[in-house]
């Protein structure tokens, strides 16, 4: 990404010698000349293509799992398939973990970016995961009195939280722009061993989700707006293909091939 600040929109004076020369330090292909006569090489407009490329195939091609919200239109691929880029950057997240334990008890070593690549997978998965909840309906909510109104009252309680909504994403944008696209702009370091890219690349992403939040929220209210009424109860909590598998699999005498006393049944038939 320092590769493109320089080209598209260059700082002026110090600032663009202190980029370009971390770009230089960081560059994972320095021998290789740039395109167009700027910084960005084959590599970097490769990666860029791609990062593209695999945004819009995965928005075409995302199809809703048997547990997810099952209303959802073509706008809402946006977030479903981010979503599952969320649920992929959990495993990449365990896996770092998992692999800092090993070398730190096992092979009583340590590594010095294990940390900071948590923390930066970390602030991604909450960023996406909040986006993907948001469509998916799934955020904590009180439905104690939203429940028992009639339907007109529960649209209006659906609009006044989605201008809550819609006011905080603009606060929070409107005061975070600067200090964001500062930071981004002369690529801000974590300052450690590792030092990655956390202040400039989180910082903006929260300037990017947040606003895709509020207008998922937009989305859902208009989505919702003529559904039937839902009640909701403890029920709710279960997820009811889950259990009908599990029904099938177990069996109606209770001793199918999930039943953990199959075995003692089989011996104590024999």
């Amino acid at each position: 990404m320092p590769a493109f600040i320089l080209d598209w929109n260059p700082p002026e004076g110090s600032d663009f010698d202190k980029l370009a020369a971390q770009f230089q330090r960081m560059d994972v292909t320095p021998g290789m000349a740039g395109l167009f006569g700027g910084f960005a090489d084959l590599v970097d407009w490769a990666a860029l293509a791609g990062i593209v490329a695999t945004l819009a195939f995965g928005m075409m091609t995302v199809r809703r799992a048997p547990m997810e919200f099952e209303s959802w239109r073509v706008i809402d691929r946006a977030a479903v398939f981010l979503g599952r880029v969320a649920m992929m950057l959990i495993v990449l997240l365990c896996c770092v973990m998992l692999y800092e334990v090993f070398v730190r008890y096992v092979l009583n070593e340590g590594t010095y970016w294990a940390n900071e690549m948590s923390l930066w997978l970390a602030g991604y998965v909450f960023l996406l995961a909040g986006l993907y909840a948001m469509q998916q309906r799934s955020h904590i909510r009180i439905f104690l009195l939203y429940d028992i109104c009639p339907r007109p009252v529960q649209r209006l309680f659906d609009m006044i939280s989605t201008l809550l909504i819609l006011t905080f994403a603009f606060f929070l944008f409107y005061g975070a722009y600067g200090e964001a696209f500062a930071k981004f702009y002369r690529w801000e370091l974590f300052g450690t061993a590792f030092d990655p890219p956390i202040p400039a690349t989180l910082k903006m992403m929260v300037l990017l989700v947040i606003p895709l939040v509020a207008i998922q929220a937009v989305i859902n209210l208009i989505s919702d707006w003529n559904a039937e009424p839902v009640f909701h109860t403890a029920a709710d909590d279960f997820d009811e293909d889950e259990l009908q598998r599990l029904r099938a699999a177990v069996g109606q005498d209770g001793v199918g091939e999930l039943d953990v006393t199959r075995t003692a049944h089989q011996k104590g038939d024999n």
